[in-house]
């Protein structure tokens, strides 16, 4: 003979896988947007306040939010809760319009290593890891997110200098990354026809 649950107790059993699946689920997502690629190590003696500022985009990896972009930077400003607001811009090439992205970024350890946690949706925060930095004058960068299908080249301006991107280059391979799809963006002087 059968033992029948009371309808009750079996619509919270339901409820308990429930939400433990969705834990998982929401664990799976954090983890896999944060951490490290393996054999990458970020820069120490990380000073934030001096990475603040604007930092044009060199070159990239290509992903389908900076499809089509040209004139692409990243400024980085002091938040009132410690962190640093983060507004990335592009010009939509087809369409002649900027694209903005508005986020907030923290530390993702410690403020003096330069590996930071970044967000653009809500609660969702994924990696953002400085593995090369001109330490003197903070005039160029090297970043990677979570894996090596994230890969960006900054610099404080448009252009830098063929030893730097030749060191960004000969740097990314040797930590694995695929430098022959690397995307050079352009960077004009009235981009998206001087709109704002």
């Amino acid at each position: 003979m059968k033992t029948l649950l009371p309808e009750g107790r079996l619509l919270q059993i339901f409820l308990n896988v429930k939400k433990i699946s969705l834990a998982w689920v929401i664990a799976a997502m954090l983890a896999a947007c944060g951490g490290i690629p393996k054999g990458v190590t970020p820069v120490t003696d990380f000073d934030i306040g001096r990475y603040q500022g604007v930092w044009y985009e060199i070159a990239r990896l290509e992903h389908s939010f900076e499809s089509g972009l040209s004139d692409v930077t990243a400024s980085y400003g002091s938040r009132d809760d410690g962190g640093i607001d983060v507004v990335n811009r592009g010009c939509d090439v087809e369409k002649g319009k900027w694209r903005v992205a508005k986020g907030r970024a923290y530390p993702a350890t410690t403020a003096d290593i330069g590996y930071l946690k970044v967000s653009f949706f809500g609660p969702f925060y994924a990696s953002y890891v400085v593995f090369d930095l001109d330490k003197a004058a903070y005039q160029y960068s090297f970043v990677t997110g979570p894996d090596r299908n994230y890969l960006w080249l900054l610099a404080r301006t448009p252009h830098v200098q063929e030893e730097v991107l030749k060191k960004f280059i000969r740097e990314s391979n040797k930590l694995g990354f695929n430098t022959e799809k690397l995307i050079f963006v352009k960077h004009h002087s009235a981009p998206c026809h001087a709109a704002g």
